[in-house]
Protein backbone atom coordinates (compact mmCIF):
# COMPACT_ATOMS: atom_id res chain seq x y z
CA UNK A 1 0.00 0.00 0.00
CA UNK A 2 1.44 3.32 -0.91
CA UNK A 3 2.36 5.63 1.76
CA UNK A 4 -0.04 8.73 2.45
CA UNK A 5 0.60 12.20 0.96
CA UNK A 6 1.07 15.30 2.48
CA UNK A 7 1.21 18.92 0.84
CA UNK A 8 2.83 22.34 2.69
CA UNK A 9 0.75 25.58 2.10
CA UNK A 10 3.17 28.53 3.59
CA UNK A 11 0.89 31.51 4.07
CA UNK A 12 2.40 35.14 4.69
CA UNK A 13 3.49 38.20 3.35
CA UNK A 14 6.56 38.42 5.15
CA UNK A 15 7.49 35.01 3.83
CA UNK A 16 7.11 36.43 0.40
CA UNK A 17 8.19 39.67 0.90
CA UNK A 18 11.76 38.72 2.24
CA UNK A 19 11.41 39.76 5.54
CA UNK A 20 11.51 36.62 7.23
CA UNK A 21 12.87 33.28 6.42
CA UNK A 22 11.06 30.07 6.05
CA UNK A 23 12.32 26.97 8.10
CA UNK A 24 9.20 25.14 9.08
CA UNK A 25 9.21 23.27 5.84
CA UNK A 26 12.63 22.03 6.71
CA UNK A 27 11.41 19.93 10.35
CA UNK A 28 8.39 19.01 8.59
CA UNK A 29 9.80 17.26 5.70
CA UNK A 30 12.19 15.75 7.53
CA UNK A 31 9.36 14.61 10.35
CA UNK A 32 7.05 13.66 7.66
CA UNK A 33 9.63 10.92 5.85
CA UNK A 34 10.33 9.67 9.14
CA UNK A 35 6.43 8.81 9.54
CA UNK A 36 5.96 7.87 6.40
CA UNK A 37 3.98 10.19 4.89
CA UNK A 38 5.32 11.48 1.77
CA UNK A 39 5.64 15.32 1.05
CA UNK A 40 5.45 15.87 -2.40
CA UNK A 41 4.16 20.05 -2.80
CA UNK A 42 4.67 23.25 -1.27
CA UNK A 43 3.15 26.58 -1.88
CA UNK A 44 3.78 29.77 -0.68
CA UNK A 45 1.14 32.06 -0.54
CA UNK A 46 0.28 35.69 0.53
CA UNK A 47 -2.03 36.74 3.40
CA UNK A 48 -5.18 37.19 0.53
CA UNK A 49 -8.10 35.42 1.24
CA UNK A 50 -9.04 34.23 -2.25
CA UNK A 51 -5.83 32.26 -2.34
CA UNK A 52 -6.21 30.82 0.79
CA UNK A 53 -9.24 29.20 0.15
CA UNK A 54 -9.23 28.42 -3.24
CA UNK A 55 -5.09 26.75 -2.40
CA UNK A 56 -6.72 24.52 0.46
CA UNK A 57 -9.46 23.65 -1.39
CA UNK A 58 -7.10 22.66 -4.35
CA UNK A 59 -4.61 20.51 -1.57
CA UNK A 60 -7.22 18.93 0.21
CA UNK A 61 -8.79 17.28 -2.78
CA UNK A 62 -5.78 16.03 -4.33
CA UNK A 63 -3.67 14.88 -1.07
CA UNK A 64 -4.38 12.64 2.11
CA UNK A 65 -3.01 15.64 4.27
CA UNK A 66 -2.53 19.49 4.07
CA UNK A 67 -0.37 21.18 6.51
CA UNK A 68 -1.08 25.13 7.05
CA UNK A 69 1.79 27.23 8.89
CA UNK A 70 1.34 31.11 9.62
CA UNK A 71 -1.54 33.36 9.88
CA UNK A 72 -3.21 32.35 12.99
CA UNK A 73 -2.03 35.11 15.63
CA UNK A 74 -3.88 37.91 17.05
CA UNK A 75 -3.38 40.74 14.67
CA UNK A 76 -5.70 42.02 11.56
CA UNK A 77 -3.60 40.19 8.87
CA UNK A 78 -4.13 36.73 10.70
CA UNK A 79 -6.86 35.57 8.49
CA UNK A 80 -5.87 31.86 7.83
CA UNK A 81 -8.73 30.63 10.10
CA UNK A 82 -11.43 32.17 9.18
CA UNK A 83 -10.52 31.47 5.31
CA UNK A 84 -10.45 27.55 6.30
CA UNK A 85 -13.67 27.98 7.68
CA UNK A 86 -14.62 29.33 4.49
CA UNK A 87 -12.97 26.64 2.54
CA UNK A 88 -14.95 23.99 4.71
CA UNK A 89 -18.13 25.85 4.65
CA UNK A 90 -18.58 26.36 8.26
CA UNK A 91 -19.21 28.79 10.83
CA UNK A 92 -15.86 30.57 12.25
CA UNK A 93 -17.39 30.75 15.79
CA UNK A 94 -15.57 30.94 19.67
CA UNK A 95 -15.08 27.19 20.88
CA UNK A 96 -16.00 27.55 24.14
CA UNK A 97 -13.50 25.05 25.31
CA UNK A 98 -10.52 26.81 24.09
CA UNK A 99 -12.37 30.12 24.95
CA UNK A 100 -12.08 28.86 29.18
CA UNK A 101 -8.77 27.62 28.77
CA UNK A 102 -7.04 30.53 27.41
CA UNK A 103 -9.11 32.85 29.80
CA UNK A 104 -7.70 31.03 32.87
CA UNK A 105 -4.27 31.73 31.34
CA UNK A 106 -4.46 35.22 31.42
CA UNK A 107 -4.69 37.55 34.28
CA UNK A 108 -8.13 39.35 34.60
CA UNK A 109 -8.57 41.62 31.84
CA UNK A 110 -5.53 40.53 29.70
CA UNK A 111 -7.93 38.06 27.82
CA UNK A 112 -8.84 40.76 25.20
CA UNK A 113 -10.66 40.72 21.72
CA UNK A 114 -7.29 39.95 20.00
CA UNK A 115 -6.33 36.82 22.20
CA UNK A 116 -10.33 36.13 21.56
CA UNK A 117 -9.40 35.72 17.85
CA UNK A 118 -7.13 32.83 18.92
CA UNK A 119 -9.67 30.88 20.36
CA UNK A 120 -12.11 31.26 17.73
CA UNK A 121 -12.37 27.95 15.09
CA UNK A 122 -13.99 26.85 12.47
CA UNK A 123 -16.81 24.52 13.27
CA UNK A 124 -15.93 20.79 13.99
CA UNK A 125 -12.54 21.77 14.34
CA UNK A 126 -10.14 19.90 16.57
CA UNK A 127 -7.48 21.67 18.68
CA UNK A 128 -4.07 21.39 18.03
CA UNK A 129 -2.38 21.68 21.71
CA UNK A 130 0.05 24.53 21.94
CA UNK A 131 1.73 24.37 25.00
CA UNK A 132 4.42 27.36 24.00
CA UNK A 133 1.72 30.06 24.06
CA UNK A 134 -1.82 28.74 24.94
CA UNK A 135 -2.96 29.50 21.98
CA UNK A 136 -3.76 26.13 19.54
CA UNK A 137 -3.70 25.13 16.24
CA UNK A 138 -6.57 22.94 14.93
CA UNK A 139 -7.22 20.18 12.40
CA UNK A 140 -10.64 20.06 10.21
CA UNK A 141 -10.80 17.11 7.88
CA UNK A 142 -7.22 16.34 6.88
CA UNK A 143 -6.32 20.07 6.96
CA UNK A 144 -3.98 20.90 9.96
CA UNK A 145 -3.04 24.14 10.45
CA UNK A 146 -0.89 25.42 12.51
CA UNK A 147 1.67 28.72 13.64
CA UNK A 148 4.27 30.01 11.88
CA UNK A 149 6.29 31.19 14.22
CA UNK A 150 8.84 28.07 14.20
CA UNK A 151 8.80 26.89 17.68
CA UNK A 152 5.38 26.89 18.29
CA UNK A 153 4.83 25.11 15.24
CA UNK A 154 7.17 22.43 16.28
CA UNK A 155 5.34 22.01 19.60
CA UNK A 156 1.78 21.81 17.51
CA UNK A 157 3.04 19.39 15.42
CA UNK A 158 4.73 16.57 18.23
CA UNK A 159 1.18 17.27 19.53
CA UNK A 160 -0.40 16.41 16.87
CA UNK A 161 2.33 13.72 14.80
CA UNK A 162 0.51 10.80 17.22
CA UNK A 163 -2.68 10.88 15.65
CA UNK A 164 -1.54 10.56 11.78
CA UNK A 165 -1.49 7.72 9.83
CA UNK A 166 2.11 6.97 8.16
CA UNK A 167 3.61 4.66 6.36
CA UNK A 168 7.06 3.19 5.68
CA UNK A 169 9.58 5.58 7.21
CA UNK A 170 11.30 7.28 3.89
CA UNK A 171 14.59 6.23 3.87
CA UNK A 172 17.84 7.80 2.14
CA UNK A 173 21.48 7.19 1.08
CA UNK A 174 24.22 8.84 -0.07
CA UNK A 175 27.19 8.68 -1.85
CA UNK A 176 29.50 11.86 -2.92
CA UNK A 177 32.81 13.00 -4.85
CA UNK A 178 35.30 15.60 -5.03
CA UNK A 179 35.58 16.76 -8.72
CA UNK A 180 33.43 15.09 -10.10
CA UNK A 181 31.37 16.72 -12.56
CA UNK A 182 27.85 16.38 -12.64
CA UNK A 183 27.46 16.39 -16.80
CA UNK A 184 29.24 13.58 -16.59
CA UNK A 185 26.64 11.61 -14.79
CA UNK A 186 23.35 12.59 -16.78
CA UNK A 187 22.66 9.21 -18.62
CA UNK A 188 24.27 6.93 -16.26
CA UNK A 189 22.19 8.13 -13.36
CA UNK A 190 19.24 8.16 -15.77
CA UNK A 191 19.85 4.30 -16.40
CA UNK A 192 20.04 3.85 -12.54
CA UNK A 193 16.60 5.80 -11.97
CA UNK A 194 15.20 3.07 -14.63
CA UNK A 195 16.09 0.07 -12.87
CA UNK A 196 14.97 1.60 -9.55
CA UNK A 197 11.70 3.62 -10.52
CA UNK A 198 10.17 3.29 -7.09
CA UNK A 199 13.39 5.37 -5.68
CA UNK A 200 14.05 8.75 -5.53
CA UNK A 201 17.29 9.31 -7.16
CA UNK A 202 19.04 12.46 -7.56
CA UNK A 203 22.41 14.47 -8.07
CA UNK A 204 23.42 17.61 -5.97
CA UNK A 205 26.64 19.33 -7.05
CA UNK A 206 28.30 21.11 -3.91
CA UNK A 207 31.12 23.47 -3.28
CA UNK A 208 32.65 24.36 0.29
CA UNK A 209 34.55 27.94 0.82
CA UNK A 210 37.55 25.80 1.37
CA UNK A 211 37.66 24.71 -2.11
CA UNK A 212 36.27 21.42 -2.17
CA UNK A 213 33.53 20.78 -5.04
CA UNK A 214 31.73 17.68 -6.29
CA UNK A 215 28.64 16.01 -6.58
CA UNK A 216 26.91 14.09 -4.32
CA UNK A 217 24.45 11.18 -5.38
CA UNK A 218 21.10 10.42 -3.31
CA UNK A 219 18.79 7.79 -3.27
CA UNK A 220 15.45 7.80 -1.18
CA UNK A 221 12.72 5.50 -0.90
CA UNK A 222 11.00 3.09 1.37
CA UNK A 223 12.45 -0.61 0.34
CA UNK A 224 16.13 -1.20 2.23
CA UNK A 225 16.87 -4.18 -0.54
CA UNK A 226 16.57 -1.87 -3.41
CA UNK A 227 18.24 1.41 -1.63
CA UNK A 228 21.50 -0.80 -0.98
CA UNK A 229 21.09 -1.90 -4.74
CA UNK A 230 20.74 1.47 -6.12
CA UNK A 231 24.05 2.87 -3.35
CA UNK A 232 26.30 -0.39 -5.33
CA UNK A 233 25.12 1.12 -8.57
CA UNK A 234 26.00 4.18 -7.96
CA UNK A 235 29.26 3.45 -6.01
CA UNK A 236 30.21 1.69 -9.44
CA UNK A 237 29.29 4.96 -11.28
CA UNK A 238 31.50 7.25 -9.30
CA UNK A 239 34.33 4.86 -9.83
CA UNK A 240 33.68 4.02 -13.38
CA UNK A 241 34.74 7.75 -14.23
CA UNK A 242 37.61 7.61 -12.26
CA UNK A 243 36.52 8.93 -9.25
CA UNK A 244 36.73 7.53 -4.95
CA UNK A 245 33.09 7.35 -3.86
CA UNK A 246 32.63 8.31 -0.44
CA UNK A 247 29.78 7.22 1.47
CA UNK A 248 27.49 10.08 3.15
CA UNK A 249 27.01 13.68 2.55
CA UNK A 250 30.43 15.99 2.17
CA UNK A 251 31.30 17.57 5.52
CA UNK A 252 30.31 20.98 5.36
Amino acid sequence: MPNPTASIIVIGNEILSGRTQDVNVQFLASRLGGMGISLREVRVIPDIRATIIDTVNELRARFDHVFTTGGIGPTHDDITSPCIAEAFGVPWEPHEPTMRMMQAHYAPGEFNAARQRMATLPRGARPIENPVSMAPGFSIGNVHVMAGVPRIMRAMFDALAPELEGGLPVKSVTMHAERLLEGSLADPLERIQMEFPDLDIGSYPFERPDGRRGVALLAKGTDDDALEAARLRIEALIGSLGHTPIAGEPAP
